[in-house]
């Protein structure tokens, strides 16, 4: 009698191989009457599920057909749970959506953490960065998996430019004088700059919750430069928030126009991604529609 292995697909176990009724009946009778014999062939069982099991794992993320991968990328002095109010209205919508979790070590850094995220979709991504993640999309975008790019209150860089050089053009912003150097290399935001600079437009709470789970940024980020901006091949949309305290509103406008983006203005904090979650997801659904329709 031949041994067969089956996948028992269900709330908890999709995907998880497992042994069919009649081939488990089987083994139980030949433990009975030959125990090595039974023990060989469990150890085989076993070994063929555990193969199914692994490239079932390592399969990549398919969107719905004609439907793009939605790929979040969160900037300076965050982590990926700052997407956790976009995130259900994308997935609401049937938008495959996957995070990045930048190290903030340095630009090569993160780029590496995204490219790792963009390798294991299968099909076109519209890629969308936050903040300081505008740089990494910037650099990350030249993949050819990347059909779309969303600037939300983002660095949009040129060849060869900084962080340093875009801060540095435009009068410095309140966030920058709340900064505190732990001393090794790494910056983070006071908890009254999380309040007052970072996220005023975001309960108290809110922005104290910010200020614990903030990833410190190395404050190297600043001198790396971008080697070809992705924005100059790849449609791009971008996002101003016009109240930002982090990054000068009058800049965004600036890399909005210099990318001949398809730009909104929101009346905005430069958290406009938690402050107006809806509108910054109309825009991103906006980008993987225009992706899915081959325009």
């Amino acid at each position: 009698m031949s041994l067969r292995v089956a996948a028992v697909k269900g709330p908890a176990l999709t995907g998880r191989p497992a042994i069919t009724l009649p081939a488990r009946a089987h083994l139980i009778n030949q433990h009975r009457t030959n125990p090595m014999k039974y023990s060989l062939r469990l150890i085989s069982v076993i070994l063929a599920a555990s193969v199914l099991h692994a490239g079932a794992q390592s399969a990549p993320v398919t969107a719905a057909v004609g439907r793009p991968t939605v790929v979040l990328v969160h900037g300076a002095w965050a982590d990926g749970s700052s997407w956790s109010k976009v995130i259900p209205l994308l997935q609401a919508k049937g938008i495959r959506v996957l995070g990045v979790q930048n190290p903030l070590t340095s630009l090569a850094d993160d780029v590496a953490a995204t490219k790792r995220v963009l390798a294991d979709v299968d099909g076109p991504v519209v890629l969308v960065g936050h903040s300081w993640a505008g740089t990494v999309i910037t650099e990350a975008g030249t993949d050819p998996k990347v059909k779309a790019l969303v600037y939300v209150a983002a660095f949009a860089n040129k060849e060869g430019q900084t962080g340093g050089d875009l801060v540095g053009a435009y009068p410095k912003p309140p966030a920058l004088g709340t900064v505190w150097d732990d001393g090794k290399g790494f910056l983070r935001q006071t908890e009254q700059g999380m309040i007052e600079n970072f996220a005023p437009d975001l309960s108290r709470e809110e922005a104290r919750t910010l200020f614990a789970t903030q990833g410190p940024l190395a404050a190297s980020t600043f001198g790396d430069k971008v080697t070809t901006p992705a924005w100059r091949t790849v449609p791009s949309w971008y996002i101003v928030s016009a109240n930002d305290r982090v990054i000068s509103p009058q800049m965004e406008r600036d890399l909005a126009a210099q990318m001949k983006a398809k730009t909104t203005v929101l009346a905005s904090s430069h958290v406009s991604l938690l402050s107006h979650p809806r509108e910054v997801a109309a825009v991103i659904e906006e980008a993987a529609t225009a992706v899915a329709r081959g325009q």
